[in-house]
């Protein structure tokens, strides 16, 4: 799987709305995949993304059902909501380790760095969390879960600098720069739990944490 990122010119402001400018421009990707058994509830995910020289733009349009938000504070169990992710290294060589980015439908997130094999994963703290500028369409507490049809969207912007502080090997995004990525949708604990994939995840049970199954992100 291949992904172009295209550059702004000007800073881009962060905005939920899906045909905003100029995420109205920005060609989408589907999330086709799935892990484990095929899902009786496959809502349709997409994402867009963009970059500028300071930071990775981002925004999520799930078209869903038995949608949840119960986490309240970052760096909680996001994944168990309904959420959209973001796994990324931030060069071609996954030897430098990974990021994952994950985010409920009401703006919370979970952010961690996993550097080279046999070293801990590190947790960026919850005050550099609020440096992710994010815009979300529903509220951030869905609790008790909507049950009927709705659509939801998440978009925020990732700062290269805030990368950087962690992992020594940021390749700053530029035209014919690659970095490897995959991007997730998942629900673990709503009534209807599904795990959807941007590129295939040969794995036997759900699991997102293989770089080895990252597409590539191509810089334009």
């Amino acid at each position: 799987m291949e992904c172009k990122v295209s550059r702004q010119i000007s800073l881009l402001i962060i905005d939920a709305n899906w045909d905003s400018f100029p995420w109205i421009d920005i060609p989408s990707e589907l999330l086709q995949n799935y892990m484990g058994n095929k899902p009786d509830h496959f809502p349709k995910t997409e994402v867009k993304i963009a970059y500028d020289d300071t930071a990775i733009h981002l925004i999520f349009r799930v078209e869903d059902r038995y949608v949840r938000a119960a986490t309240e504070e970052h760096q909680g169990n996001v994944w168990e909501d309904s959420c959209v992710e973001f796994f990324f290294t931030p060069d071609s060589d996954l030897s430098v380790g990974y990021f994952n980015l994950e985010m409920n439908c009401g703006g919370t997130m979970l952010f961690h760095f996993h550097p080279e094999a046999g070293k801990e994963r590190i947790v960026i703290p919850k005050s550099e969390c609020s440096q992710i500028v994010c815009n979300h369409s529903l509220p951030q507490i869905v609790d008790p879960e909507i049950l009927e049809p709705v659509t939801w969207t998440v978009a925020y912007s990732i700062p290269i600098d805030l990368l950087k502080k962690y992992c020594c090997q940021v390749i700053t995004p530029a035209p014919d720069v690659e970095w490897k990525a995959n991007f997730y949708k998942c629900a673990d604990k709503t009534s209807h739990p599904h795990w959807l994939t941007w590129s295939p995840v040969n794995f036997p049970k759900p699991n997102f944490h293989i770089p080895e199954s990252f597409g590539i992100l191509k810089f334009a």
